[in-house]
């Protein structure tokens, strides 16, 4: 694990590091509709003597007036629109932003340390800063994402704003070292010859064809007892094995993404419409109830999906249970804190406010942009990762709703 690491702050240090109590803030906010702007810009300044990070100017050259009076480093000038890749971002006002004065932010600071491991250049300058904001209060923290970041609405190059929020997470199934028992379904880590031909062969081609069995013969993890639960296991990319040893030991490890066979993905749930079921949802509970009443169809289910994702083991300590696994950015996933998003509109690392309701579940809240997977594609698209186990599974099966993103910039 690549761990970067400074030593703990002395007491003087941070007072040196942290900015103003929030709550002096919101004390000068409170008389903001009575000042005249170039009273508040006096104020803002005197605010800023007190910390060692310094607040924003007043006012930014180009762009739209932004309203007075709502929260320091609100007043003034916005910077212009920009384009990210396959996105369109705005720059607008952390008013904007919902439920911003409310979340805690401290599991959303251990997901940032962690990008801080692998900091794109933009974000790296900030990192010195924002690992020893980790022990500040929310207060303080919110008052450092105000004077050293910009919000921007992210929108499609079109201009829409809303998207589709999902949800993935990490399952945990019992596995066993041998085939037998009923363990009979394995999984594999990535064969020799995965390079030799793209595509890979599909789901199918490694059930059916000599040549492609013959090229993961000897490269089993461990076998598992359940079709679906393997093939969920494929779907979500990694989770965890609670795996009996050969010598009647217990233990509990991860299997990673290592690679795919560059198939395309295709909906199950898409698959078990077209035939006709009304009921696919809580997955995977419901599929796993049509394959007991259509055993015979199991094989044409999985085939379905032609996509096929090969794994490598990796050691569990202690400290590695409380994250999820790696995610595109290297680093690993804080659950509640990281989103899957499309590294063409949203670069990994970037920090992200998230604003999503539905029936699944109310989030506001900060996350950091640090996965990406094949259906993760568009401006305002985000998979959400819920953790580990049966509850965080519960909530990426329901998990499917509209979806606001802010990316936070550096100023």
């Amino acid at each position: 694990m690549n761990t970067s690491s400074s030593s703990a702050p002395s007491a003087s240090s941070k007072s040196k590091a942290m900015i103003c109590s929030w709550k002096a803030v919101e004390g000068v906010t409170r008389w903001l509709p009575s000042l005249r702007k170039a009273s508040i810009i006096a104020i803002v300044a005197g605010l800023a003597a007190c910390t060692s990070v310094p607040l924003p100017p007043a006012s930014y050259p180009g762009g739209v007036q932004a309203p007075a009076g709502v929260r320091p480093g609100d007043a003034g000038l916005l910077p212009p629109p920009r384009l990210q890749g396959k996105s369109r971002w705005v720059a607008v006002p952390w008013v904007e932003l919902p439920g911003f004065e409310e979340d805690s932010l401290f599991e959303a600071w251990n997901a940032w340390i962690k990008s801080c491991e692998r900091p794109g250049p933009v974000f790296a300058p900030l990192c010195g800063e924002i690992r020893r904001l980790s022990i500040a209060t929310p207060q303080e923290q919110r008052a450092w994402m105000v004077a050293r970041l910009q919000p921007y609405r992210i929108e499609s190059l079109q201009g829409v704003s809303e998207g589709l929020l999902t949800s993935y997470y990490e399952p945990v199934l019992k596995a066993s070292r041998q085939s037998g028992g009923g363990y009979d379904i394995p999984l594999y880590r990535a064969p020799a010859t995965l390079g030799s031909r793209k595509p890979w062969f599909s789901r199918q081609e490694i059930d059916t064809l000599p040549e492609a069995r013959a090229a993961l013969t000897g490269r089993e993890i461990a076998w598992v007892n359940d079709p679906i639960d393997a093939l969920m296991l494929h779907i979500q990319g990694s989770g965890r094995l609670s795996i009996s040893e050969p010598n009647g030991a217990q233990r509990i490890v991860r299997v990673a993404f290592a690679g795919s066979n560059e198939q395309p993905y295709r909906s199950v749930n898409q698959w078990l419409l077209s035939q006709g079921v009304t009921k696919i949802n809580p997955w995977p509970d419901a599929t796993k109830a049509w394959v007991l009443q259509n055993p015979q169809r199991v094989q044409q289910l999985l085939w379905s999906n032609p996509r096929y994702i090969f794994f490598r083991e990796e050691a569990l300590s202690d400290f590695d249970a409380a994250f999820g696994p790696r995610g595109a950015q290297g680093v690993p996933l804080t659950p509640g804190r990281s989103i899957a998003v499309d590294p063409g509109s949203i670069p990994y690392g970037t920090p992200v406010w998230l604003a999503s309701r539905g029936g699944a579940a109310s989030l506001q809240k900060l996350v950091l942009a640090q996965d990406t997977g094949s259906a993760i594609v568009g401006a305002v698209r985000a998979d959400y990762f819920a953790g580990t186990g049966i509850e965080a599974g519960l909530m990426a099966a329901r998990l499917n709703q509209p979806l606001r993103l802010w990316a936070l910039w550096p100023k």
